[in-house]
């Protein structure tokens, strides 16, 4: 029975690590537009030249008029990223035709809805004369967000993984293979969006009706939110546990601007684009802000604890590690690099850590800290959505206010437990042997051989910090061979693998997966 249930979980890691890798793609291009669109935004915000009367210059009002345009619209359009992303992210091959079969799958969709919307005679006379229902790609629908995407995108993978190789009847041969993927794309979509047209407008409902719930909760639903969103990191499922609430009406509607938009990262963006915003939503701070506090603050704690705990002769090896781990997280938000080195070996830590992460969302809550962010709660997010939006619309002086108690909250806790459970974290080895280094030249062919060989790599692909594999046999890995090439961890659940690098992950993938063709 327990050989079974493993089976079965590894069966489940694998499909729930491909799906949550599939939306790393469109995720991926989000900071580059909420850059463009935090700093063209509160640079060209009237507030703003009133307040530096120097950017009142046409020109340089040009530039950053057009920067905000450049990212709300990328923001505008998350369900036709996601649609064509996790499409891309699922297929198995072939993956430039699995995107384009996605993006004509939408289309069809979302006209589909518009014309049962109008025999049903329920079209809106506007887009915005009727709650539900929105724009998309010019298409006036029902407002599916991101949920309706990430649908098309399923589907449309789940077809092309199936039929791209299709063979059909000699004279109709031409339509077979990758040609026939948007065709039964196309088709199928029909259905979806007929089943959309009567089975969306309760899911609206329930969607409503569980946005009031977590509204119920208060800060105790906060709190339940930051934990199980930490919780979920270590297995790369975190992502499809926060983007309901960032990009559907889970995380909440708001009329911005004449406009019906749902979800909580949608909502600030819109408003950020809108000079007449006086306070941003108070979803920001239950489901965005409270990263800030851990990221920035927190987590410096706990390295510093790691680095203290360690043996004498072992702070310098482990120092530039520590100190590389603190930069990324402080800056960017991407806390990986940390979390994996005490993760596996002090797992009591990791929950303390995500204890304190719901703490920090419950705060950041209590106090209406609202500063958005693309992906992460580093400093540039924190700069760009937080200090140039002004403290009377994101107080974000509360951050470091409440930041540097975290610091030493999360430093001396670590501490004590290091030191009082006798916990393994870097530079505390019963063998103080640093792992072998391999030549970066000779890294991606030693990454393959602790993987088992070339033919044991059935899937390849990866994260901001991961790289994650689909093996053909689980166990003919050689975990310390990955540590050697500089891998901080792994995780395994049957044949699906994650190897945990850093952000310099995708170099590592690059190379392998060069490899691999040869």
């Amino acid at each position: 029975m327990s050989l079974f249930s493993g089976a079965a979980s590894g069966a489940w890691f694998e499909k729930a690590q491909r799906f949550g890798k599939s939306f790393m793609l469109p995720i991926a291009v989000l900071p580059a537009a909420g850059l463009l669109l935090g700093i063209g935004g509160a640079l060209s915000n009237p507030n703003t030249i009133k307040a530096y009367p120097f950017l009142d210059i046409a020109w340089l009002q040009g530039v950053f008029t057009i920067m905000a345009s450049a990212g709300s619209v990328v923001f505008a359009n998350l369900a036709v990223l996601f649609a064509v992303g996790v499409a891309v992210g699922l297929a198995k091959g072939d993956k430039g035709t699995a995107g384009l079969a996605s993006l004509l799958a939408y289309l069809v969709m979302n006209a589909t809805i518009n014309a049962l919307l109008k025999l049903t005679g329920v079209l809106a006379a506007t887009d915005a004369g009727a709650v539900g229902q929105g724009m998309a790609l010019g298409i006036q629908t029902l407002e599916t967000g991101v949920f309706g995407g990430v649908v098309i995108g399923i589907v449309t993978s789940l077809l092309h993984n199936r039929y791209n190789k299709i063979a059909l009847p000699q004279f109709l041969g031409f339509f077979g293979g990758s040609r026939f993927v948007p065709i039964i794309s196309s088709l199928v979509a029909i259905l979806v969006g007929a089943v959309m047209t009567v089975v969306w407008p309760h899911c609206q409902k329930l969607i409503f009706g569980l946005g009031g719930l977590v509204d119920a909760t208060g800060y105790f639903g906060t709190f339940i939110y930051g934990f199980v969103l930490r919780m979920l990191g270590p297995f790369g499922l975190h992502h499809i546990f926060y983007l309901p609430f960032w990009t559907t009406a889970l995380g909440g509607s708001e009329m911005v601007n004449g406009q019906l938009v749902e979800g909580t990262q949608r909502i600030f963006f819109a408003q950020l684009a809108d000079p007449n915003t006086r306070e941003f939503y108070v979803g920001t701070s239950r489901f965005m802000s409270g990263r800030f506090i851990t990221m920035m603050f927190g987590l410096m704690g706990a390295c510093l604890a790691m680095y203290h705990t360690a043996r004498p002769e072992n702070r310098k090896r482990v120092a530039g590690l520590l100190l590389s781990a603190a930069l990324t997280s402080f800056l960017t938000g991407i806390t990986e690099p940390i979390e994996f080195s005490f993760l596996f070996i002090a797992p009591v830590l990791y929950v303390i850590h995500a204890l304190f992460d719901g703490l920090a969302f419950m705060i950041a809550h209590i106090l209406h800290i609202t500063i958005g962010q693309t992906f992460s709660g580093g400093l540039i997010d924190f700069i760009l959505f937080g200090v140039l939006q002004g403290e009377a619309k994101t107080h974000w002086m509360y951050v470091p206010m409440v930041g540097i108690p975290w610091f030493f909250l999360y430093y001396f806790t670590f501490r004590i437990a290091i030191n009082h459970f006798n916990f393994k974290t870097p530079g505390r080895e019963d063998a103080a042997v640093e792992s072998e280094q391999v030549q970066v030249t000779e890294r991606p062919r030693q990454v393959i051989t602790a993987l088992g060989g070339k033919e044991n790599i059935a899937e390849l692909d990866c994260c901001a910090t991961r790289l994650r594999i689909t093996l053909v046999d689980g166990n003919k890995i050689d975990e310390a061979a990955l540590k050697a090439t500089g891998a901080r961890a792994v995780v395994r659940r049957g044949n699906g693998v994650q190897v945990i690098y850093g952000p310099h992950v995708t170099i590592i993938k690059n190379e392998v997966e060069e490899l691999l063709t040869l």
